[in-house]
């Protein structure tokens, strides 16, 4: 048996959904009483999960969202709703936070917003990746 075959079944990818499994219909906000007042929110969890669209495998992240609100806020139990709904999806870590702030946005309207997504160590290699709103259509 040659390398090529004894390291073939490892090249192999495991089932994952695509994008129509993010259920950002879940997202729920509540009135910000304050408009006007600029506050920071920050929310944060260490218990997010998706799925390498290469290989199937699980990745695993801190989603950290920063922002300063309109006149709504997000409604945190829902935003734990629509996370779990990335489980089983398949998405570049690039990609993620960038579908997770074109939600946000479009639920919230916040005067600026940050995603960041600081995935833990795979194969030796760290990645943190970064969007943002202002305020503006980018």
């Amino acid at each position: 048996m040659n390398k090529k075959q004894k390291f073939e079944p490892l090249d192999k990818s495991f089932p994952f959904d695509g994008y129509e499994k993010i259920n950002d219909n879940v997202l729920e906000t509540f009135p910000y009483e304050h408009v006007g007042k600029n506050i920071m929110i920050n929310i944060d969890t260490d218990e997010f999960t998706v799925v390498c669209p290469f290989s199937g495998l699980p990745d695993f992240a801190i989603i950290k969202v920063n922002y300063i609100p309109n006149k709504k806020i997000i409604e945190l139990r829902s935003f734990k709703y629509y996370l779990h709904s990335y489980r089983s999806v398949g998405i570049y870590q690039e990609h993620l936070v960038n579908r997770i702030l074109d939600d946000l946005v479009k639920c919230v309207h916040p005067k600026w917003m940050e995603v960041i997504a600081d995935y833990k160590i795979r194969g030796g290699i760290h990645t943190v990746t970064k969007a943002e709103y202002n305020g503006r259509k980018n």
